[in-house]
């Protein structure tokens, strides 16, 4: 199902919302950005440092794209779509600094904020898989205005301005194992 930037105006929980619309690993959006790591490479497993198995710190992460020029402010969301509860979101980091193309391992950049998870924390809240491995998705989103909303904002919220402001978007995805 394609999904288009009209995502403000269906609800978030229809095929085409952020948080349902989103589940395919096909991203729709005007442009895309690439989105890499140098820690781990799509679909390859994700260190366990980066996992609830190990220290549980968020993975450094890289992106490029024409609009990196053009965006007003970034923003991360790292997720499962096949999750018991789809999606969960593990980490929402939004308002991050057009100039910011990177983010370090377990750092936050200058300015940028984090909204709350599905576990209710604002923080990264490391994949934990039981039982079989899970796949988890890297996703940044190049945005045309600032989200400007506290950290510790409801996913929710969060999510409906990310998906009314998308310019442009890119993602990484990784196995991780129990």
């Amino acid at each position: 199902m394609r999904c288009t930037l009209l995502v403000a105006l269906i609800p978030l929980a229809s095929g085409c919302g952020l948080l349902g619309g989103l589940s395919t690993t096909k991203l729709s959006s005007p442009a895309s950005l690439t989105v890499t790591s140098p820690v781990f490479a799509s679909d390859l497993r994700l260190p366990a440092t980066y996992t609830c198995h190990g220290a549980g710190v968020s993975p450094p992460l890289q992106w490029s794209g024409t609009t990196t020029q053009t965006a007003k402010s970034f923003a991360i969301v790292v997720d499962d779509s096949r999750a018991p509860i789809t999606p969960y979101v593990y980490w929402i980091v939004f308002d991050i600094s057009p100039t910011t193309v990177a983010v370090g391992q377990s750092q936050l950049p200058t300015g940028a904020r984090q909204a709350l998870n599905s576990a209710g924390l604002a923080r990264y809240d490391p994949p934990c898989p039981v039982g079989s491995p899970r796949q988890y998705r890297f996703t940044v989103y190049a945005l045309n205005s600032v989200i400007n909303m506290a950290s510790g904002a409801p996913l929710r919220a969060v999510w409906s301005a990310i998906a009314s402001h998308v310019i442009a978007a890119g993602r990484l995805t990784t196995r991780a194992y129990p």
